[in-house]
């Protein structure tokens, strides 16, 4: 268990020693892009907004002075991650641009794990929530890499991106409330 704390399961992934457990997340992610209509849908988004309302709550308990630096800091990021992901979701129709806001989702959930470091090292976290809420967020991380890996899977493929309809051309949508 030490050796799995202080590399992490990022490392982990990206070495591959955890082959059984991603050859079941694969057809996980399978399974999942193929009923996922909406950002809300993914498990990494849902485990995240969880993360966020965690977080919020403990950090009520921080000290006042803590409230315009560290608590602001983690929650921000924490939210980001969220965001992030919604964004990239809108994206899938350009690989880099899909990419780039997954990236950005990868770093704030990094970044978070910073600051619930430094909220553990002053004694604001317990070391069992901290140890919770940092592998937690080695969980949302693996996800968000294997979403990265793998982009080409998740990207929108538009067929007949253009249909005629009389003389002129319109766009065929990949919103699921728009029925072009």
């Amino acid at each position: 268990m030490s050796a799995y704390r202080r590399i992490g399961v990022l490392a982990y992934w990206r070495i591959g020693f955890v082959s059984k457990a991603a050859s079941r997340i694969v057809t996980l992610q399978k399974r999942v892009m193929s009923t996922a209509k909406h950002f809300r849908d993914l498990d990494v988004y849902q485990g995240a907004m969880s993360l966020v309302m965690r977080i919020f709550e403990l950090t009520e308990q921080f000290p006042g002075r803590e409230r315009y630096a560290l608590t602001d800091q983690v929650r921000r990021s924490s939210r980001s991650v969220c965001a992030n992901l919604a964004e990239a979701w809108r994206k899938r129709r350009y690989e880099g641009a899909f990419v780039s806001k997954l990236s950005d989702a990868e770093a704030e959930a990094a970044e978070t794990q910073v600051h619930i470091e430094i909220a553990y090292r002053h004694g604001y976290l317990s070391q069992e929530v901290f140890d919770e809420l940092d592998d937690a967020y080695d969980k949302i991380l693996c996800q968000i890499v294997k979403m990265i890996d793998q982009a080409d899977r998740w990207l929108v493929k538009r067929q007949g991106a253009l249909r005629e309809r009389g003389d002129e051309r319109v766009g065929v949508s990949a919103c699921r409330r728009c029925r072009l």
